[in-house]
C-alpha cells in the first residue's frame, strides 16, 4: 500500500467520526458543555428583560394610588374654584362705597320737653325712633313721630326734607313705666266708657242713622265751606287747622293739632277748648251714608257716652292721621 491510500483512509475516518469520539473527549462531556451553554444563554436573556409578574397586592396598591391621585386633583380643583369665588366676593365688597354720614341738628319734643340731637340725613325714621327711646325712654313700638304730619318707618330724613330751618320732631307715646302703671291700675270708668263706645260703634244701625245724629245732619245739612273729602284715601294732616265742619249744635268747628304742646285745640266761634291729647280716651268714626268721603267723628273726653265730643263732616282722608296723632299707633290698634 502506498502513501496516498493511507492519507485518504485517515481523512475518511475522521469525517465519519461522531463528535465526542476524539481521543480524550467523551460524548458525555460534550453534552454537559452544550447544556451549560444553553443554560447560560437563558440566564442572560432573563436578566436582560428582568420582568417580574405583578401580584394582586401590587395591582391593588397601584389602583389605590391612581384613585388617590385623582381625588387629590379634584380637591385641588375645588379649592381653586372656592378661592376664585372668595376673591370675587371680596372684590365686590371692596367695590361697595359706604354713604358718608350727613349730620344735621334736630329738635325732639316729647311731653313738653325739648331734646337737642344730631341725626344723619340718610338715617330712617326707625333709626331715629331708636335714638328717641334712648333719650326719652319711650319704646320704639309705642312711638308716633310727627314731622309736618305722620311719618313712616322706612322714610329717611332726607326724603322728609329735614333742614336746619325745618328740624322739629314731635313724639307721641308712653314710656314703659306709664304703660305698667295703667296696666296695674285700670280705671273702671274708662273700661265702662270703652265698652259703651264699642257697643255704640258696633251697633247694626249706623251712627248717621241714630236719632241724635240724624237730627243734627238733617237740620244743618252739608256745610257750605266744607273741605274736599276723598273716599278710601289716607294722607297726613295738613299744616293748617282742619275746618269746614260743625259740632252737634251746628256751630262751625276747627281742629288744630299743637304737636309741640301735645294738645288738640277745638275751636268754635264762642271759644277754643285746649285738650291734652293724653286725656282723650278714644277716637271713633263712621262714614256718613251717601257721602262716604266724609265721616262723623267722636272724641271720648270723659268716662261716659255723653262725654263724647261729636264733629260732623270730617274729610275721610284725614281720619287715620287724626287717630294716630291723638292715640299713637299703639293706642289706635
Amino acid at each position: 500500500m502506498n502513501g496516498e491510500e493511507i492519507i485518504d483512509r485517515d481523512a475518511g475516518d475522521s469525517a465519519n467520526k461522531e463528535p465526542g469520539t476524539e481521543p480524550g473527549v467523551s460524548k458525555q462531556t460534550v453534552n454537559e458543555v452544550s447544556e451549560k451553554e444553553c443554560q447560560h444563554i437563558g440566564n442572560i436573556d432573563a436578566s436582560s428583560v428582568n420582568v417580574e409578574p405583578e401580584s394582586k397586592d401590587s395591582t391593588t396598591a397601584n389602583t389605590s394610588l391612581a384613585a388617590a391621585t385623582t381625588s387629590s386633583a379634584d380637591n385641588d380643583s375645588c379649592e381653586k374654584e372656592q378661592t376664585c369665588e372668595q376673591t370675587l366676593m371680596d372684590t365686590d365688597q371692596s367695590n361697595v362705597v359706604a354713604t358718608p354720614p350727613e349730620p344735621i341738628p334736630i329738635k325732639i319734643i316729647y311731653n313738653k320737653k325739648k331734646y337737642e340731637h344730631i341725626a344723619d340725613l340718610n338715617s330712617t325714621i326707625l333709626d331715629l325712633k331708636q335714638d328717641i327711646e334712648k333719650l326719652t325712654g319711650v319704646p320704639v313700638a309705642t312711638q308716633k313721630v310727627m314731622f309736618k304730619g305722620s311719618t313712616q318707618n322706612d322714610q329717611t330724613l332726607k326724603q322728609l326734607k329735614v333742614s336746619k330751618s325745618s328740624n322739629k320732631f314731635m313724639v307721641i307715646g308712653s314710656t314703659m313705666n306709664d304703660l305698667l302703671k295703667v296696666a296695674a291700675a285700670p280705671d273702671p270708668k274708662s273700661v265702662s266708657s270703652l265698652a259703651d263706645n264699642t257697643a255704640a260703634v258696633s251697633s247694626k244701625e249706623p251712627l248717621c242713622k241714630q236719632t241724635a245724629h240724624k237730627k243734627v245732619l238733617d237740620k244743618h245739612g252739608k256745610p257750605e265751606d266744607i273741605a274736599s273729602g276723598i273716599k278710601g284715601s289716607s294722607v297726613p294732616l295738613p299744616p293748617t287747622p282742619l275746618s269746614g265742619m260743625y259740632n252737634k249744635y251746628g256751630g262751625k268747628t276747627r281742629l288744630t293739632f299743637k304737636l309741640d304742646q301735645d294738645e288738640l285745640w277745638i275751636g268754635t266761634k264762642e271759644r277754643t277748648q285746649k285738650i291734652k291729647m293724653g286725656s282723650i280716651k278714644d277716637v271713633v268714626s263712621q262714614p256718613i251714608e251717601g257721602h262716604e268721603e266724609y265721616h262723623l267723628l267722636g272724641l271720648q273726653l270723659g268716662p261716659t257716652e255723653a262725654s263724647k265730643y261729636w264733629i260732623y263732616w270730617v274729610p275721610a282722608q284725614y281720619i287715620n292721621a287724626i287717630k294716630d296723632t291723638i292715640l299713637g299707633k299703639w293706642g289706635s290698634l
